[in-house]
C-alpha cells in the first residue's frame, strides 16, 4: 500500500498444504521494497475454517512487523480467514 493505504499491489506469495505453509519474512520485505509500499496488510487462511490464529500465526506476524520496521513500513493488519469469519490483529490490538 502508498503512503495513503492505497492498494499497489497484492501478490500470493507462498502456497501451504492443509495444515501448515512456510512464510518467509525476507520475502514479504522484498516484495513490499520492489513496490516501494509504505504499509502491508497481510493475510491468509485456514483450510480448519477456524479462524482463530495459532501460535505460530502470532510469532510470524510479529517477526514480520520488526522486519517491516525496519525498513520503515507499517503492518497494518493481518487476516485469518476461516470459514464464513475472520480473525483481525489489528482488531484485537495484537499489533
Amino acid at each position: 500500500m502508498d503512503t495513503q493505504h492505497r492498494l499497489i499491489k497484492q501478490e500470493n506469495l507462498f502456497l501451504g498444504t492443509i495444515n501448515q505453509a512456510m512464510v518467509y519474512p525476507r520475502e514479504i520485505i522484498k516484495e513490499a521494497l520492489a513496490c516501494n509500499a509504505a504499509a502491508l496488510i497481510l493475510a491468509h487462511n485456514h483450510p480448519s475454517g477456524v479462524a482463530e490464529p495459532s501460535f505460530s500465526d502470532r510469532n510470524i506476524t510479529q517477526k514480520i512487523k520488526q522486519a517491516a520496521e525496519l525498513m520503515e513500513i507499517r503492518v497494518l493488519d493481518h487476516f485469518v480467514i476461516g470459514r464464513g469469519c475472520y480473525f483481525s490483529f489489528a482488531e484485537q490490538n495484537l499489533l
